[in-house]
């Protein structure tokens, strides 16, 4: 304190002085609109000048991550569409009305007859599989979601190709299970599955999840597998729907051994 007040007596004339200007300010500015108003306009400029650098770089990591999910979901539809012989076809559409938390979940989207949306054809993200049409009308499509009991469809384990049925047995809707895979072959976590293929609803190869956790049950000849489904069901919004245009033919062929 003593420090303080010796500093005080020694600049007295600087503190003074420092005093009488800043007085000085605050009347100016107190009483003179055009003062007032030239400080006012430049704060507000400088303050300006900060919000909008700001704004400038926000916008760009935004972009930045807007870009890179448009890049990842182009470079996944040229693959496809490279490796299936140009067989498969894509229609992008909106999710307006999902459910995460029933035993049997569907999926409205902004699709439907006029846009060339059929049932049985699937619904991916650029994530992986979202689910399947069953329903049509002119301008909507209803979809069976992977999150759906009633439905199972042919996964393959990516490393060495073997393949099961994904199904989803209730509770989490970011998990899912991977059945009919043999004890003999040699799985990890963290392996990826994918579509086998096997189906005329999705190619080959679109990713589902990552094995999770998987047991040796007793007196049984397959693994019990829980994924991570690489989909996020509860903010699903933008999905392509996939036609295989190949389909029919390979339905009325695969009809002729039906009966054997």
């Amino acid at each position: 304190m003593r420090s303080l007040l010796r500093y005080f007596i020694k600049n007295y004339a600087f503190v003074l002085f420092l005093l009488l200007e800043i007085l000085s300010a605050t009347l100016v500015f107190n009483n003179n609109t055009y003062h007032r108003a030239m400080y006012l306009n430049t704060v507000n400029r400088v303050s300006g000048t900060i919000y909008e650098s700001f704004m400038i770089v926000r916008n760009y990591f935004s972009l930045a991550g807007v870009n890179k999910m448009l890049a990842e979901e182009n470079t996944m539809l040229r693959s496809m569409t490279a490796n299936s012989q140009n067989i498969y076809g894509y229609t992008s559409a909106m999710v307006i009305n999902n459910s995460v938390n029933r035993p049997f979940n569907y999926i409205t989207i902004n699709k439907g007859a006029k846009d060339g949306i059929k049932p049985d054809q699937g619904i991916i993200t650029h994530k992986g599989i979202v689910g399947v049409t069953i329903k049509v009308s002119d301008s909507y499509s209803l979809a069976m979601s992977v999150l759906n009991g009633r439905w199972s469809i042919s996964a393959k384990i990516k490393k060495n190709n073997y393949f099961g049925s994904l199904i989803w047995e209730g509770g989490d809707y970011r998990k899912a299970s991977l059945r009919e895979i043999p004890l003999h072959v040699n799985i990890d976590k963290g392996d990826t599955v994918v579509t086998s293929g096997y189906s005329t609803i999705f190619p080959e190869g679109i990713m589902i999840g990552t094995i999770e956790d998987f047991t040796r049950g007793e007196g049984d000849n397959y693994y019990t597998i829980s994924l991570s489904l690489s989909n996020d069901f509860k903010s699903l919004k933008y999905i392509e729907v996939i036609e295989n245009r190949d389909r029919d033919q390979i339905l009325e062929l695969e009809k002729l051994t039906a009966d054997d």
